[in-house]
């Protein structure tokens, strides 16, 4: 009988190495612990930043946790495309394409009018002094304690970048049916480890997913890695009853941690073990042949979420601290975040 595609790879497993160590290489190259970054850079031109943003964020997921999860997604995205840059907050215009209306992007991203009135009042104490794409990685770490999730000091001192990359987004950022080796390759691409990709997949803790990224799943593999009892019987139910397999229905939403989804812990790991989560890219860290390492993560996780706290704080340093060289030369302090400064 055939491997169902969850189950199926047409590479190789040595393949599959040489893949990772072609991109281990490659991918040394685009992350860094910038010298230009640093934890007091606002220390005394703008002392208050990091207030000004913990209290916004404060209010945005008071008024809806779901807040903290679009912060989040925003600032990955934004990484993933010519390092934390802010390029993915920029609107098109005559001149020039973002990246908003990427594929990945175009239905996902929802977080602008958070980061537009944190700017506005940062502007309004320091203006011209803090990096739009500097606010988008300090209220993601805001926006992750605020839901219970852990603490990280922040790197600061990134410029805007001038430019945005429609054709990087559509490329680099991983997609809800994407495979492991994909998944991993563009993340090694970006210098963050398998550890750092199971890790970070993690903040689908909390956060909803369109029932266009998940009617493959529930109409495919969530019977074959789900263990078929009573109550994954009737997950699976309730979601095809939110997402048909025909008749429309893109844009209804389920979360993507069913348990606690408003809450940043480790319930998405526990949740992968019984064969049930919600985009495949999320269970391929667990169900794939190819996830061995992956797996014993998964399975840590699952039992030790001090260790996932522990982790998920180093590898969103690492992710913020992906650089755009050119914007330290080239960059600006963007007075909206939505359009480079005439």
């Amino acid at each position: 009988m055939a491997l169902s595609p969850l189950f199926h790879s047409n590479l190789p497993s040595l393949q599959f190495v040489l893949l990772v160590s072609i991109f281990i290489f490659s991918g040394s190259l685009y992350a860094s612990d910038d010298p230009h970054l640093s934890l007091d850079y606002y220390a005394s031109i703008c002392p208050t930043v990091f207030d000004i943003i913990r209290k916004e964020m404060e209010c945005e997921v008071l008024s809806d946790p779901r807040n903290a999860a679009l912060v989040v997604r925003l600032h990955f995205h934004d990484c993933f495309v010519q390092g934390c840059d802010g390029s993915v907050l920029l609107d098109d215009t005559i001149t020039l394409q973002g990246e908003k209306k990427a594929s990945p992007n175009i239905n996902s991203l929802k977080g602008f009018r958070i980061i537009d009135k944190i700017k506005n009042k940062v502007e309004s104490e320091c203006p011209g002094i803090v990096s739009c794409a500097d606010i988008l990685t300090i209220a993601a770490r805001d926006a992750v304690i605020l839901v219970g999730g852990p603490y990280w000091d922040v790197p600061v001192g990134r410029k805007d970048s001038k430019t945005a990359s429609f054709e990087l987004a559509s490329a680099n950022i991983p997609t809800a049916d994407e495979g492991l080796v994909s998944i991993i390759s563009k993340f090694l691409y970006q210098g963050l480890s398998v550890t750092d990709t199971a890790a970070l997949s993690g903040a689908h803790t909390i956060g909803m997913a369109r029932c266009a990224n998940f009617r493959a799943r529930i109409s495919g593999d969530f019977e074959t890695t789900s263990d078929k009892g009573p109550m994954s019987e009737t997950y699976l139910s309730n979601l095809k009853s939110i997402c048909p397999a025909a008749g429309g229905g893109d844009n209804n939403v389920s979360a993507m941690d069913n348990i606690t989804p408003n809450l940043f812990d480790n319930s998405y790991y526990q949740i992968l073990l019984r064969g049930e989560g919600l985009l495949n890219s999320d269970q391929e860290l667990y169900s794939s042949i190819l996830g061995i390492q992956t797996k014993q993560l998964v399975v840590k996780y699952a039992h030790d979420p001090i260790s996932f706290f522990q982790q998920f704080s180093d590898s969103m340093v690492k992710l913020g601290n992906i650089t755009n060289p050119d914007s330290f030369t080239n960059g600006e302090v963007r007075k909206n975040c939505r359009f480079v400064n005439t």
